[in-house]
C-alpha cells in the first residue's frame, strides 16, 4: 500500500490548480494589499530561484547557497509566495485552505523527500542535525561539500524551469489586478444607473365638462 507521502506527491499538482481557481474566486484584493503581497511573493520567488541554481536532484546533496541555511529552501520560497498571495487576497478562508493543504499535502511530501535523502546520501543525517527544516539559520552550515560548486548556476536554474514560478506569480497578480478593475468598473456602472434622473410619467391635467 502506498504511503500518504507518495499519494500526496501525485495529487499536489492538480490540487494546486484547483486551489488557484478557488483562490481567484474568493479573493477580495485591494491595490494596497496587492502591493504588500507582491513584495512577499517576489521574496519567495527569489528564494526559490537561488535554491534551484544550487541543487542537482538525485545526484548530489545540496549544502551550498540557501541550502547552507535551511534544508528546504524551495518549499520555504513556496511558503513565502503563499503568504504573499494570502495577504493580497484579503480572505481568511483562503488562509485556512492554504494551511490545510500544507499540513495534509505538502508536509507529508517533505517528510517523504527527507526520508529518501536520508537513504540516498550518507551525510544527510549530519546535515539535518545542523540545518533547520524551514527556519533559516543565520550562519552557513559549512562550505560546499567536495566537488560541489558554491556558486549559483544559471544552467541549473534553466534546467529546473524555475522561471515558471516567476511567470505564474506574475499571472496571478495580474489576475488579481484585473479583478479589481472589473469589479470597480461594474460598481461604477451600477452607481451611474442609480444616479440617473428618473423621468416621471406626465399627468393629464386637462379638465372636461
Amino acid at each position: 500500500m502506498a504511503s500518504w507521502g507518495r499519494i500526496a506527491t501525485r495529487f499536489r499538482v492538480p490540487l494546486g490548480f484547483l486551489m488557484a481557481a478557488l483562490y481567484l474566486w474568493l479573493a477580495r484584493p485591494s491595490w494596497l494589499l496587492i502591493g504588500v503581497g507582491s513584495v512577499v511573493v517576489l521574496g519567495g520567488v527569489a528564494v526559490r530561484a537561488a535554491a534551484s541554481g544550487h541543487i542537482r536532484k538525485n545526484a548530489q546533496l545540496a549544502t551550498a547557497g540557501p541550502y547552507a541555511h535551511v534544508r528546504n529552501p524551495l518549499y520555504l520560497g513556496s511558503i513565502l509566495i503563499a503568504i504573499g498571495f494570502m495577504i493580497a487576497a484579503r480572505n481568511w478562508w483562503i488562509g485556512l485552505a492554504a494551511l490545510l493543504m500544507f499540513l495534509v499535502i505538502y508536509l507529508p511530501v517533505i517528510r517523504a523527500e527527507e526520508s529518501y535523502l536520508g537513504s540516498a546520501f550518507a551525510d544527510y543525517a549530519e546535515y539535518a542535525k545542523h540545518v533547520p527544516r524551514f527556519l533559516p539559520r543565520l550562519t552557513a552550515y559549512r562550505s560546499a561539500v567536495e566537488g560541489e560548486s558554491g556558486g549559483f548556476s544559471r544552467e541549473l536554474y534553466m534546467r529546473h524551469r524555475e522561471y515558471n514560478a516567476l511567470l505564474g506569480s506574475g499571472l496571478m497578480l495580474a489576475a488579481l489586478a484585473l479583478k479589481i478593475i472589473l469589479f470597480t468598473t461594474e460598481a461604477r456602472s451600477h452607481r451611474a444607473v442609480e444616479l440617473q434622473p428618473r423621468t416621471l410619467p406626465l399627468r393629464n391635467t386637462d379638465t372636461h365638462g
